[in-house]
């Protein structure tokens, strides 16, 4: 058997390192953010991958507490934002003021809006009007603001964990699906078990409550991005991402019936760069030091199913989307498995 160079002894030698970081992390959330692990390593991928996650739940659920101690744990300032219809984009980016000096005379002054920071909360997003949502979706595509002819760089890193509340659609403006695409994942927030839901009231009902302490810092996270693209991933793991990707677009002669009958349009080249990226992530927070076809499995639906859309006449039938990228990754899986 061949010895590694040093270069690789190196690199594995970071990727586990980072491993055991992102362990830490995910653990030092689940203090506060209690039973729910999926959750966690979900948001932990995404901005490990350098992407922006949205968040789907009722309210009540811990969405914003758990923005709040992602923030500690990561080393990042973090701002929130309460979208609400009369919400202008001003009021996110920021606005110039014309002020008034001590000796008469007169300068505008940018004072800068909530978008500056590292790790914004959009809550409620949909709830903004379409002008506003566009101005938020262009600055996390861009990472910069321009205001007044000049353009102004955001924080780095810069990431947007987006809540919706699917409760109520009264006096809300759903993302356009195309735009839905600037999110890595999209991470649904279930209701806790019995047994977690007794945790989180014996946790938080009493005198004192458990802290998170910090585990990166926000260059060390810059770091752990740049190391996650250098994860090597096999062949095998590759051709299974771009076979399911494609198995989801209707119009490809080899896509399933499943697909066919119930799909209206399917993700483009982006699912399969954000599947690339985020089962690394989803390989280090197990433990592993590269990708497996498990890990594929894992995010496969976090990451396709806001890249997608029903047809009319399946969302008629009450056709359930994850249930059908459940299916097609199943068979997907076997195939590669029997090839």
């Amino acid at each position: 058997m061949p010895e590694l160079s040093e270069a690789t002894t190196d690199l594995v030698a970071d990727i586990e390192a980072l491993g055991e970081k992102l362990i830490a992390a995910k653990q030092s959330i689940g203090a506060r953010f209690i039973g729910q692990d999926r959750v966690v390593e979900l948001v932990l991928a995404s901005l490990v991958s350098g992407g922006h996650a949205l968040l789907i739940g009722l309210p009540g659920l811990g969405k914003t507490r758990l923005v709040d101690t992602l923030s500690v744990v990561m080393g990042l300032n973090g701002n929130r934002v309460q979208f609400t219809p009369d919400l202008m984009p001003a009021d996110i980016l920021g606005s110039e003021v014309l002020e008034t000096a001590n000796d008469g005379s007169r300068a505008f002054r940018f004072i800068e809006g909530p978008v500056f920071c590292q790790l914004l909360m959009a809550d409620e997003i949909n709830r903004a009007s379409p002008r506003t949502q566009s101005a938020l979706l262009q600055a996390m595509q861009e990472k910069s603001v321009t205001v007044a002819g000049e353009s102004r760089a955001l924080g780095v890193p810069f990431h947007v964990l987006a809540t919706q509340n699917p409760l109520e659609q009264e006096g809300t403006y759903p993302l356009p699906e195309a735009q839905l695409d600037r999110f890595l994942v999209q991470i649904d927030v279930p209701y806790p078990d019995r047994d977690t839901e007794r945790d989180i009231l014996i946790a938080t009902t009493g005198v004192n409550e458990a802290e998170s302490s910090a585990v990166f810092t926000a260059d060390e996270l810059l770091a752990a991005q740049t190391l996650v693209r250098r994860m090597p991933v096999g062949d095998a793991v590759v051709d299974m991402i771009l076979d399911l990707v494609r198995a989801f677009r209707p119009a490809e002669p080899d896509a399933p019936q499943i697909v066919r009958d119930n799909v209206s349009w399917g993700p483009g080249p982006r699912a399969a760069q954000a599947l690339m990226l985020t089962v690394r992530a989803q390989a280090l927070l197990h433990g592993r030091l590269a990708p497996s076809a498990e890990d594929v499995i894992a995010m496969a639906r976090p990451v396709l199913s806001h890249r997608m859309a029903l047809s009319f006449a399946a969302r008629a039938r009450g056709a359930d989307l994850g249930a059908i990228i459940d299916d097609v990754t199943a068979g997907v899986t076997r195939s590669e498995a029997a090839a």
